[in-house]
């Protein structure tokens, strides 16, 4: 697992864990999880594929094989691997192919990035337990994580950012509504 510290306001350092998900645009990812405690922090990139400092543009052409991710950085004691994981699969659609709503492409298909045996482990075992609940088969891609590469300033905090714009009222808005109930 990725571990990391960072200094709180009494001095005494927090690990913290990262895992790399995909699951459609990341806007609406990281907007979903930064809704939840423990989540440190949420960033927008691209992984998963074979191009190397990849732009927005470039993977928009679906050529690079890469996917749209967010890195989501938590406190393991405020929130579990295994917590995320199960939001992860309540988040998105995990058995449409290559697509998340009018999103289509490779590059929005759902794919978890592990970073160690544990996390392979923690993505099967919920992915197993999901499956139970989907009556179609899940075709999420559990891969290892070679690369993370951070998406440009525009696209972090996207919809925090751009709360008006179409996209965020037509298609984020409402699944943070959905998540509230």
């Amino acid at each position: 697992m990725t571990v990391a510290n960072s200094a709180i306001s009494d001095n005494k350092p927090v690990e913290t864990e990262s895992v790399t998900l995909g699951g459609g645009c990341f806007w609406c990812v990281e907007a979903l999880y930064e809704t939840l405690d423990g989540v440190e922090s949420v960033e927008s990139g691209y992984a998963g594929g074979s191009t190397a400092n990849p732009s927005y543009k470039d993977i928009s052409t679906g050529t690079t094989g890469h996917a749209e991710v967010v890195k989501v950085t938590f406190d393991p004691k405020t929130i579990s691997l295994e917590r995320l994981l199960s939001f992860f699969w309540q988040a998105h659609d995990p058995t449409t192919l290559n697509r998340q709503g009018a999103d289509v492409g490779t590059q929005y298909r759902s794919i978890i990035l592990y970073s160690s045996p544990e996390q392979k482990a923690a993505a099967e075992s919920s992915m197993a337990e999901a499956q139970k609940i989907f009556t179609k088969p899940i075709v999420t891609e559990i891969v290892a994580l070679e690369s993370f590469y951070k998406a440009e300033g525009y696209h972090q905090d996207y919809y925090k950012n751009n709360k008006t714009a179409p996209y965020c009222q037509y298609v984020i808005a409402p699944k943070l509504k959905k998540l509230e109930q």
